[in-house]
Formats: structure tokens, sequence, C-alpha cells
């Protein structure tokens, strides 16, 4: 692991260089840095603004600090007049990089915005200018929150009606649960999916709202922090299904944004993470959610970002074998292949499509007829060559391939004469493809060679 200096560390070198040996503030930064990195130190989180070095005073001048000082004494004496400038300034710096924000962090800048909060209640622009603060800052660094903030903005989200203020408490609680297992446990424990669907319930009329309390959900059921060895993203979700009702909650919002792609693909990509059980799969289509998608996926067959949420929540969905047929029988095979080609050179789109269409034929002949019928080994094939060197797509391009053989023989000879076994093995020159290439290498009839991974031995087992 790299080590790593303070800020203040930093600082003394530079401002040692300027006085001692009258560099210029430019070379005097330069000069520290080179002298840090040939010692092995990371200064990512190191600020390293030739601005903060010009003053008279001979100390490194840091705004965000200065404004976290300001702001501090803002608040314990009263005298709010200036307090929105240093709010915008501790916005401003936190906003420019992550080092910012880790100097801002290191100098008590949660603890004070969060004392801020509860002081500026009953003031909206500065309890909105708080609040964004804490946005900038809890970027990247969710560790700042602690179990009083999260109290606090549960408690928000029940009690205040002003949208702004409510936009950016659901914007922090998402912020705060980025890569953060912990963070989301403490929220989820504390009756966060409660709040959040009573919020998207009360405000369903604000477009901002109900896209950041969508995605808020769609967090929850993140499995991103490296830290921890297992999260809790599959329970979390039945949480949000089970207890807050949110299936239904999110389709019925879905029909009063038919117009609106940027919602749309929103609470698609939502509904997407929550349908993680057979039953969650088969209330959404009890519930009109599967013509709904198919309806705004063909209206929209030409809008990126719709086709892209719209595959992922039919590819979630089809987890379910009656869904499988019915998005079969309603067309959903010939729409997918043709959005596959629409967008074929968009690689997101194309291995998206690929993973639908094989989940849709796995275990399924009659799908694979439909495949077959309108050319779409073609499809996926061209797929493949277009996005040579994209690993996903090559990845669920030979899976999808695989499943329409798998059952049906018939078509490996049209498959193979369509170059499929060169593309396949070109695929296999990545790691992550060559399980998924060998069988569908094998599955069409191809030579292939399968290597032993490990070869027991002969003998008595040691007690």
């Amino acid at each position: 692991m790299a080590k790593q200096i303070t800020q203040q560390t930093f600082d003394d070198v530079v401002l040692e260089n300027i006085k001692e040996f009258e560099m210029s503030v430019e070379d005097a930064i330069e000069d520290a840095v080179q002298q840090f990195e040939a010692q092995g130190i990371d200064l990512s989180l190191i600020v390293c603004d030739p601005g903060l070095y010009g003053g008279d005073e001979g100390i490194a001048v840091h705004p965000v600090v200065r404004a976290i000082e300001n702001l501090a004494r803002a608040v314990d004496s009263g005298q709010t007049d200036q307090a929105e400038e240093f709010l915008q300034t501790i916005h401003a710096e936190c906003d420019v990089d992550l080092a910012r924000r880790c100097l801002a962090g290191k100098h008590h800048a949660y603890p004070v915005l969060i004392k801020a909060l509860r002081s500026f209640k009953s003031n909206s622009s500065l309890l909105t200018g708080t609040l964004s603060a804490l946005c900038s800052l809890s970027n990247g660094q969710p560790d700042v929150l602690d179990s009083d903030g999260i109290s606090l903005l549960i408690q928000f989200l029940k009690e205040c009606k002003d949208e702004d203020v409510i936009e950016l408490t659901v914007r922090l609680i998402r912020l705060t649960c980025i890569k953060h297992e912990q963070n989301r446990q403490s929220y989820v424990k504390a009756g966060l999916v409660q709040a959040l669907i009573e919020t998207l319930d009360d405000h369903k009329k604000s477009a901002k709202i109900v896209k950041e309390v969508s995605f808020a959900l769609r967090v929850l059921t993140f499995d991103d922090d490296v830290r921890v060895p297992f999260g809790q993203a599959h329970e979390n979700a039945k949480i949000i299904v089970l207890e807050g009702h949110a299936l239904k909650a999110l389709l019925e919002i879905c029909k009063e944004y038919t117009e609106d792609k940027g919602i749309q693909g929103e609470l698609f990509s939502t509904l997407g993470k929550l349908v993680v059980r057979d039953e969650f799969c088969k209330e959404v289509m009890d519930l009109g959610g599967l013509d709904l998608i198919l309806k705004s996926f063909q209206q929209n067959v030409k809008d990126k970002g719709i086709v892209r949420q719209a595959l992922f929540v039919l590819k979630a969905l089809a987890g379910n074998d009656d869904i499988k047929d019915a998005i079969v029988k309603a067309g959903g095979m010939e729409l997918i292949l043709y959005a596959l080609v629409q967008h074929q050179s968009h690689s997101s789109v194309a291995e998206i499509g690929c993973a639908t269409i094989a989940m849709l034929t796995l275990r399924k002949p009659d799908h694979c007829v439909r495949v077959m019928e309108n050319s779409g080994h073609e499809v996926i094939l061209q797929a493949m060559k277009i996005h040579i060197d994209k690993e996903g797509v090559l990845k669920q391009g030979c899976m999808a391939l695989r499943n329409i053989v798998a059952r049906a023989t018939e078509y490996c000879a049209p498959i193979l004469e369509s170059g499929a076994e060169s593309l396949i093995n070109q695929a296999r020159k990545y790691k992550s493809c060559d399980d998924e290439a060998k069988a569908a290498l094998r599955d069409l009839g191809c030579h292939v060679e399968l290597k032993e991974l490990w070869t027991g031995e002969k003998g008595s087992l040691v007690q």
C-alpha cells in the first residue's frame, strides 16, 4: 500500500522551497512532488494548486479550510449574514476534486455542516446551500456520514415539504450509500425504505424528486463495497419490494411519465434491480408492467438510453419462464433484434441485447426458432464483429449462440456458415470469455481442446 502524507507536510515543503531556495511557486510545487513521489508517496489526495501559496502571510491558504472555519464561527455566534458565501465556497471547492473534499473532511467540514443543518432549518436558502455543500463533500467519500446524520436526513424526508430540500436530501442519502455497505445497512435499519416510498408517493408530480428517489432505491441494491465480503443487496431488494410495496408504486409512476424518457429509463433501471425473486417478476407482469415496458421500448426504440434500460429490465424479468414466453409472444424478440441493429455501434446496447437474447433462448427451443427466422444469429455475430475488443459483448454473444444451438442442433450449420467459429475463437483470447466461448464451440460441433484444471492422485488422505 502506498505511503501517504498530510496536506500540512506537503505545504511545509513547498513553502520551504519558496523561502529557503527562492523558487517560484510552480517550481516549488514541482520539486516537492518529485521529492515525495521518489519516496513512493501517493499524492492523489494532496492539493497542489499554485494559487494557495501566493499570499504574504508565509503560510498556505486553503479557501475551503478558511470557509469551514468561518462557517463554524457564524453558526456558533448566530451571525449568518455571510453564511451563504461560506457555503458556496465549500460547495465550489469540494466540486473541484477529491483532494479538496478530503482536505475539507479532515478539517471537520462534516460536523460543521451538520450543525449548520440544524441551525438553518427555518431558512430555506441556507438549508439548501448547506445540503448542496454536504452533497459535494460526500461525493466519493461516504465515510464522513455518522448515525446522527442518518437520523437527521430521514427526519428531513419525513417532515420537510420544500421540494428543493427533499431533492437534495435524497441526493445526499444516495451519495453516502455508494460504495459504503455499512451506511446502506444503517439507513435501512433506520427506516429509510419506507421514508423513500412515502416521499415518492407524496411528490410523484415532481420529476426531479421521482428521479432521485428511484436512483436512491437502486443504490440500496448495489454490491459495490470491496471492504466487505458479503453485502445485503439481495436482502435490501426484498425489503424494498415486500415492505415498501415499491413495484406497484414505481409502475404507477411509470404510467404518469410515458413522455419523459429520462424518468422512464430511471424507473426501468430500478425495476430491473428489484425483481430478484420469481414472484417479484410475476408481480410486475400481473400489474401490467411488462406491457408498459414493451410499449415504451417500441415507441422509443431509436433512443439509446431507453433501449438499454428496457433491455436491462426485460433480461431481469426473463428469469421467469412464463414471462419469457410472454415477451416473445408479444414480439419482443423481433424488437430486441431491431434495436440491436439500430444501435449496433454502442457496445453497452450490444452487450445487454445479447444477454437478453441469451436469457430468452435458455431452455426454450421455440424462442430459438424466432431468433433464426429473423436472422438473429447474424445480428449477434455482427455485434461481436463490431465490438471485437469488448469482452462483455463477446461473452454475452457466445452465451446467446450457445443457447440457440444447445437444444436445436439444426442451427449449427447456418451459424457456422456466417463465420461464428472464427469470432468465437477470437473471444477466447480474453480470459473472462474463455468458458463461454468453449461452451459455444462445443455445442456448435467445432473442435475445442478442453483442459483439466486439476487432476486427483491416488493415495490415502492425511488425517
